[in-house]
């Protein structure tokens, strides 16, 4: 059964209290445990994450205005970083997703300098991914 998902507020305090990039790796991967279960009718291809090595799956429903991301993957460590997506824009709206800077909040973690660079492109992806959803759905 998965756990509360933490805050944004308390990922960055952790990140703040972990010093080692191995705890913060088994941290991540911690995050994406807790995700909840993404319902089979979210693992369509439409869903899929292009340009990532592993299979990840990101949906967006918005329900009165707000937008609630689901995600999964087949790694724990790019789970981990799906998990710190939805924990950044859980609670938006879709106009807010499209205007908030996730880059700059990976780079406030300073994710991108210790993920491989497939990795990282990924995560490039997977951000295009929910932004262009999110502007759709802003649009309609």
């Amino acid at each position: 059964m998965p756990q509360a998902i933490p805050t944004l507020d308390e990922v960055k305090e952790a990140f703040a209290f972990l010093d080692d990039w191995e705890d913060r790796y088994r941290y991540i991967m911690d995050l994406g445990e807790k995700l909840p279960p993404m319902p089979a009718e979210d693992r369509v291809d439409s869903n899929l994450v292009h340009g990532c090595q592993s299979v990840v799956w990101v949906s967006l429903h918005r329900d009165d205005g707000i937008v609630t991301l689901r995600a999964d993957s087949d790694s724990g460590l790019v789970k981990g970083l799906a998990a710190l997506v939805v924990i950044a824009l859980q609670g938006m709206t879709p106009e807010e997703i499209v205007r908030y800077d996730l880059g700059d909040f990976f780079s406030t973690l300073q994710l991108h300098e210790h993920l491989s660079p497939t990795r990282s492109n990924g995560l490039h992806g997977m951000i295009q991914q929910v932004r262009a959803r999110a502007a759709e759905m802003a649009a309609c």
